[in-house]
């Protein structure tokens, strides 16, 4: 369980890394920007990561009001997780993050991947 906000930052980059809380909570936003995931999806996704931080990070992330499940599944359990207005509002910001690591990745010597693309051909949430 994550600890509540302080109620004073020195600066807004502070609050806002605070609140995106590494780098679990961040790669699941971006996931999210491309479109909305199911719980197993997103398990598939981040291969690195336990299910119990996964469900914290969710928490995490619907607590502050940046990802909601989808009401209108029929199902709450298969009912994916999207962005709500304030999380999709982090599309500008993780756009860049996303180009600045596809761009600087090689001269790192590192390789990136795609794996939306690999999720069986279906997409997210469908």
């Amino acid at each position: 369980m994550t600890r509540p906000l302080p109620k004073r930052f020195n600066c807004p980059t502070e609050f806002a890394l605070t609140v995106l809380g590494g780098k679990w909570k961040t790669i699941i936003v971006a996931y999210l920007i491309e479109r909305p995931c199911h719980y197993s999806e997103l398990q598939q996704l981040l291969p690195g990561l336990s299910d119990k931080v996964l469900t914290e990070r969710l928490q995490d992330l619907q607590r502050s009001g940046l990802v909601t499940r989808d009401k209108s599944s029929k199902s709450s359990v298969r009912s994916p997780y999207k962005l709500t207005a304030r999380g999709a509002t982090l599309r500008p910001i993780l756009t860049d993050l996303y180009l600045w690591g596809s761009g600087h990745a090689d001269s790192f010597g590192v390789h990136v991947g795609n794996p939306l693309q690999k999720l069986d051909g279906s997409a997210c949430g469908t």
